[in-house]
């Protein structure tokens, strides 16, 4: 009897996300507070490809984390023993110091692996017309743009996104997926999307491959925030593809497109929030 002939099981991608900056526009009493201490100018959302296993890349990361825990010039530091006492030390870019991102900074560079990220400054007009003045609006927009152009490939699309309190919310991450596959049918046609993607929200302290697209989103939003191009250029090539999304003045060209032809500079640091 003829042995029956099998599908081969779809492939699966994963790609991990993270943000960088916060989606706050208002304080109390609506209050613009934009630029203001603690309130970004800009907002990211950053995808990264890992081309290694996993699993390796997983127990490298882990070990790294071990290795500061282990260090006893690391881990006196205040932000390491926080971490540590509530429940283990893992990488957090905006939280470490210099000395404990050098560890995880260095791996990286060797680290084969490239990201894709848009960048959204906080404009409150634009804010407020396409968006509503709701900051899930504001995620769910960003989110669809990185998404799209991964919906072609066939096989599911694992889009593991480091749990980020409202923003990751089952809807708003439904509502940015269904945008981005109405953007993508537009473009390419809905015959041509072959990918099935779904999310799988995470927690960064359990997840150690999310700290990869934590630290590279941390060192594109230096740029834009600071002017300081010190860890974009140290990562630079792994960082595919930066797009200022709401530069309109650079639309012509594509040139608020950012690669390693046209790299971020000093010169991409924003001003005051435009009101």
């Amino acid at each position: 009897m003829p042995e029956e002939a099998t599908t081969p099981p779809p492939e699966v991608h994963h790609r991990f996300l993270d943000e960088t900056g916060d989606t706050t526009f208002y304080g109390k009493g609506r209050k613009l507070i934009v630029g203001q201490a603690g309130v970004s100018l800009t907002f990211g959302l950053g995808v990264v490809r890992i081309d290694r296993p996993l699993a390796d890349v997983r127990r490298e990361l882990q070990a790294l984390e071990a290795q500061v825990e282990a260090d006893p010039l690391l881990n006196t530091i205040p932000s390491v023993q926080k971490r540590v006492a509530s429940g283990g030390f893992f990488f957090h870019a905006c939280k470490d110091t210099p000395d404990v991102r050098a560890v995880l900074l260095r791996y990286l560079r060797e680290l084969p692996c490239e990201a894709e990220m848009v960048v959204a400054r906080k404009i409150p007009a634009l804010f407020e017309k396409q968006h509503h003045g709701r900051e899930e609006e504001f995620y769910a927009d960003l989110l669809a743009h990185l998404v799209k152009n991964r919906l072609k490939r066939a096989g599911t699309l694992v889009l593991n996104v480091a749990e980020r309190g409202s923003s990751t919310r089952e809807k708003v991450l439904t509502d940015a997926l269904k945008l981005a596959t109405e953007r993508a049918a537009k473009k390419w046609g809905g015959e041509n999307l072959k990918a099935r993607a779904v999310f799988n929200v995470q927690n960064p302290r359990t997840e150690p491959l999310l700290t990869v697209s934590d630290y590279l989103c941390w060192a594109v939003q230096r740029v834009f925030e600071q002017g300081e191009v010190r860890y974009y250029n140290y990562l630079a090539e792994k960082i595919r593809l930066v797009v200022d999304l709401y530069d309109r003045e650079k639309y012509e060209g594509s040139r608020n497109y950012y690669d390693k032809k046209n790299p971020l500079t000093a010169g991409n640091k924003l001003g005051p929030p435009v009101t």
